[in-house]
């Protein structure tokens, strides 16, 4: 039941106080915030649930406004009967007479003033459907059984509409079809049911939201049917009608208020619930449908649209093949501006003259289509100018790094401004103006880029520079190294780490003249100096490797043992006599030599502070590039002891060759063979020389020998005769020494292996004394 806790105001009927009906939602679609406070006026702030909305929905001028006047005691504007005109306009509200109930007067659909812009029909019977439990659908009874004077089509699209919004809820909604002008030649029940059989057609044709396919028209509608006779021509029983369809707005079984169909929404916030819904409606795309105009210039707007965007295709693919090339296209911008102009030309001047609103969202979709066609052309041809810029600047690179003398930090600045520049104008040229592109990324890019290729040549530059120096350091040390090397001695190291730093010293300040150009930070400095003097270090110890080698070294060491031995103070060569001391001259000279085996044997200068400083072993390793570690005080050794020992031994045995080679000078100088000795060969070999003499074989071969001797004299053949028999003597020695040395140092096998080992022994230290 109503409650009677709620207090009305006193209201008449007709077009008394105005002052007590609100327009809800005008004519421009703009919701009344003020609806709240009129909650108040009407009384019913403190009505809880205790109320309902009525809503009416039909076409216009067919009595809707004077229905509710009639049923609920409101005061809404009825029409004029002279004029036929629009009384109602946007949505109307007011509170009933004598009943809780707000009152909804919906502006009619299907008017002339609004003609084809059903926009707000659609919006306004939706927001009624969704915010009233009772929705009155006014209609004639000929109207009854047509899709559109029925407002059939406009129901399917609001129960279409209000399913996707509102159908997740359990709310109700009574739709209370009352039939106008029914003079009973049609029963009621026959009307009825056609207006059901639409109803249910309306539901089943309807797309619905995922999880609602299975609902029926019965979980969201009740469907009921009332009658009114003819106003005019019957009037008595329309009032009897009208006053018999009051008593049912009512709760109870035949009443049609019922607590399903309420909304559940405090009276207090009835403002902002309509509020939202108004919000949702008005903001729902589903219902901007189209005019007939529009549809018009919609299907023409798009087949104009059509055929300008494939006459511009059609000429942009020669476009397009040409950047595919991977070459920068010159003058694209312009071709593109072009084709866009000539497309949007001949869209204009067959669409234009269709509906503009049309016509100008079109022209956008149109502009839109153009823009993402062109801009992969766009992007392409930034693609190849960056690779042009990047071979430009390669090109000015190389240019300015063969110029003598250049400035590493000029030649770069020039090619990189060079670079960009060129991007940057072939990237301005092809620009759109009305696109919204930029190329900010593109030339982020390309300054990376060639921040990368920048770093490259300096990094090869700067290497060139450290080899350049590298050699011109080897030249220098070169010569000196040498010279020293070859005269050893106590202060030899001495004096090679002395040229050593101060050919170091050039190399550095080389180095630091040039790296200013590059603009080198200082650690890439220190890096460089350090891989300078690692690079240095290794050069001088190659060279000394070369000079320590053992047969060289050797050299070295006989070279200087004879000087010491053979020569006497003054660079004269001695000749050995018997008075002098062969045996100590020799052992201070081979002892002097063989001190120097130790001198090479470790870099070790007699002033600690002439080696070179280098980092810690882990920082310093292989920074040079070569993946080798450099450990310096490795490096400082150059002969091991065992290598020591064998050299030593070596070197012993080619003095000692010395040695006995001046013995014998003396004993060849003090022999001599008494002249008897003459008288008694001659005595005893006179028969043999008489027989050769006289035998003419023995005869011939004299004295072939003789003259055979006689041309290799005249020819001066007799040194290189004596140089190959020497040479073939002594190949023969070595190659019979070795057979014996081999043949007793592994003899066949003897039955005693005691008696082997005797027979070896002596044989053996014999080959090797």
């Amino acid at each position: 039941m109503i409650s009677d806790s709620v207090q009305t105001p006193s209201i008449t009927n007709g077009h008394a106080d105005a002052s007590m009906r609100v327009q809800v939602i005008d004519e421009d679609k703009k919701f009344n915030a003020d609806l709240s406070k009129w909650i108040d006026k009407w009384g019913l702030r403190s009505a809880g649930f205790d109320y309902d909305v009525v809503a009416v929905f039909g076409s216009q001028s067919t009595g809707k406004s004077t229905l509710l006047n009639k049923l609920f005691g409101t005061t809404f504007d009825v029409m004029d009967e002279t004029q036929r005109r629009q009384t109602t306009k946007g949505i109307w509200m007011c509170r009933a007479d004598d009943l809780p109930v707000l009152v909804m007067d919906v502006e009619g659909t299907d008017g002339r003033e609004r003609g084809e812009d059903q926009d707000f029909e659609r919006k306004s019977a939706l927001f009624s459907l969704a915010s009233s439990q009772i929705l009155l659908v006014n209609l004639w009874e000929h109207q009854i059984g047509l899709y559109q004077g029925a407002n059939m089509a406009l129901l399917k699209t609001v129960i279409e509409v209000n399913l996707s919004l509102f159908g997740k809820t359990d709310q109700k909604t009574l739709l209370l079809f009352v039939i106008r002008d029914h003079v009973g030649a049609t029963p009621l029940t026959n009307l009825s049911a056609t207006l059901t059989a639409d109803i249910e057609r309306i539901w089943a044709s309807v797309s619905k939201p995922e999880g609602l396919e299975s609902r029926l028209l019965t979980d969201y509608f009740d469907l009921e049917y009332v009658g009114l006779a003819h106003k005019i021509l019957m009037p008595d029983k329309f009032e009897a009608d009208v006053k018999s369809l009051r008593t049912r707005f009512t709760f109870g079984p035949t009443g049609f208020f019922k607590e399903r169909y309420r909304r559940r929404i405090p009276a207090d916030g009835v403002g902002v619930y309509m509020d939202s819904i108004w919000e949702q409606v008005s903001s729902n795309k589903d219902l901007d449908l189209p005019t007939q105009q529009e549809l018009l210039a919609q299907f023409r707007c798009d087949e104009i649209s059509k055929a300008a965007l494939e006459a511009f295709t059609s000429r942009a693919k020669e476009g397009r093949r040409n950047l595919e090339g991977g070459k920068a296209v010159a003058n694209l911008g312009g071709m593109m501006r072009d084709w866009k102009t000539e497309a949007l030309h001949r869209f204009d001047t067959e669409a234009s003259r269709y509906h503009a609103g049309v016509y100008k969202s079109k022209r956008e979709d149109l502009t839109a289509a153009l823009h993402a066609y062109l801009q992969p052309l766009f992007m392409a041809q930034l693609k190849n100018l960056h690779k042009s810029s990047l071979a430009l600047f390669k090109v000015q690179l190389e240019e300015g790094l063969r110029k003598d003398g250049y400035d590493f930090a000029t030649v770069v600045g020039d090619a990189r401004t060079k670079s960009q520049t060129a991007f940057k104008e072939g990237a301005d040229e092809v620009l759109i103006p009305d696109a919204d592109w930029d190329y900010d990324l593109e030339l982020q890019q390309l300054d990376e880029d060639l921040t990368s290729l920048t770093a490259l040549s300096k990094s090869d530059e700067m290497k060139k520079m450290v080899n350049s120096i590298e050699r011109t350091f080897k030249r220098e040390i070169g010569e000196k190294v040498d010279l020293e090397l070859g005269r050893p001695g106590p202060k030899m190291w001495d004096t090679v780490l002395t040229v050593y730093s101060a050919a170091l010293q050039k190399a550095e300040q080389a180095y630091v003249k040039k790296a200013k150009s590059f603009g080198s930070t200082p650690d890439e400095d220190a890096k460089s100096l350090l891989t300078l003097r690692q690079r240095a270090w290794r050069a001088l110890k190659v060279k000394v490797d070369e000079h320590t080698t053992e047969t060289l070294l050797l050299s070295k060491l006989r070279a200087s043992f004879e000087e010491k031995f053979r020569y006497d103070e003054n660079g004269v060569p001695r000749v050995w006599s018997k008075n002098d001391d062969i045996d100590g001259l020799f052992r201070k000279s081979r002892d002097e030599t063989v001190e120097l085996i130790t001198v090479y044997s470790r870099i070790k200068p007699s002033n600690p502070d002439l080696l070179p400083a280098f980092p810690p072993e882990e920082e310093f390793s292989g920074i040079d590039g070569n993946d080798e570690p450099f450990e310096f005080e490795e490096s400082l050794l150059i002969l091991s002891e065992a290598k020591q020992v064998d050299i030593t031994s070596k070197f012993r045995r080619e003095a000692d060759a010395y040695f006995v080679e001046a013995k014998r000078s003396i004993v060849s100088s003090i022999a001599q063979i008494p002249y008897w000795v003459y008288g008694i060969i001659l005595l005893l070999g006179w028969n043999e020389a008489i027989f050769v003499l006289f035998h003419p074989i023995y005869l011939f071969t004299i004295i072939m020998a003789g003259a055979a001797a006689y041309a290799i004299f005249q020819l001066n053949l007799a040194g290189p005769l004596f140089q190959i028999s020497r040479t073939v003597t002594n190949e023969l020695q070595r190659q019979a020494h070795g057979r014996l040395k081999e043949y007793f140092a592994d003899p066949p096998a003897s039955p005693s292996g005691d008696l082997r080992q005797r027979r070896v022994s002596p044989g053996t230290e014999m080959l090797e004394k």
